[in-house]
């Protein structure tokens, strides 16, 4: 482990190989392609290849072909070998000399059985995560607080997602586009959980949430991005909306009672990786 653990420091050494790989973290489960890291990083296609073949020649991304694309993911196993290198041989394993955030005390332990907080997070909190938050606050709003904010939020949300929440029977009263930035002071609820409906808001890196919540990323495509007639339009709402009520229906599902942090996350992953249904 010493030998591989000095490779993995010295690969994740360099700032945009290490933003390469922070990046595929936060976009975990998802394959991303070559094209979507370099937009996200602004790395010149050239140079991102080096990155990609040095991060992946260390064992800390896998590859995959899918068609005439290239796709790429985080390996979660590497990532943990490190942190446990760290932990068990640096810090001899004790807690009191070295206590990072993910050796949480509550790691292995269920969660407490109250109302948890939810945050779902896109660019505009204007249509997907609004959507998010108005299903899981009307499909089980006894046992979560749902919230929603954008990393660049527009001033209104998109009128179609609207008429799709009203068309549904959904109250959205309580909505409005707010920032993220209303959610990281020290007045705010801490979450238990927050969920990435968006890739654009999964590729930008954000300060750490207080509370260490969990976390995962469930990207939906824009709808508010299709162009085409108002019947299309209308269609890339409705199928965005039953992808996020597929998986807030697979969420609230979770026994979370009966589950410690590791297999809750392991699971809110594999929700991630569960396709659309309308």
């Amino acid at each position: 482990m010493e030998i591989e653990s000095s490779q993995l420091f010295s690969v994740l050494g360099h700032p945009q190989r290490l933003a390469v790989f922070r990046l595929l973290m936060r976009r975990y489960p998802d394959r991303v392609s070559a094209g979507d890291i370099a937009a996200a990083l602004d790395l010149r296609g050239s140079t991102l290849s080096v990155y990609l073949s040095a991060l992946r020649d260390a064992g800390l991304i896998s590859q995959h072909r899918q068609g005439t694309s290239l796709l790429y993911a985080a390996d979660v196993d590497a990532a943990g070998r490190l942190t446990s290198y760290l932990f068990e041989d640096c810090c001899r394993s004790r807690p009191d000399l070295c206590r990072p955030a993910a050796f949480n005390p509550r790691e292995g332990r269920t969660m407490a059985h109250r109302k948890y907080n939810v945050l779902f997070i896109c660019t505009g909190n204007s249509a997907r995560s609004i959507m998010a938050e108005t299903l899981l606050r009307d499909l089980a709003g006894d046992r979560f607080t749902a919230y929603s904010a954008g990393t660049r939020a527009r001033s209104e949300l998109n009128p179609n997602a609207v008429e799709l929440l009203t068309s549904k029977g959904h109250d959205i009263t309580p909505l409005r586009a707010k920032h993220i930035a209303e959610f990281q002071g020290p007045d705010a609820p801490v979450m238990d959980f927050v969920f990435t409906v968006c890739d654009r808001a999964a590729n930008e890196d954000c300060p750490a949430w207080t509370g260490q919540p969990i976390s995962a990323h469930w990207g939906q495509p824009d709808p508010v991005k299709v162009t085409g007639t108002e019947a299309e339009k209308r269609l890339a709402f409705q199928q965005t909306y039953g992808a996020l009520h597929n998986r807030i229906s697979l969420f609230v599902a979770l026994p979370l009672d009966s589950l410690d942090r590791m297999a809750l996350q392991a699971h809110v992953d594999d929700i991630g990786r569960q396709r659309a249904t309308t």
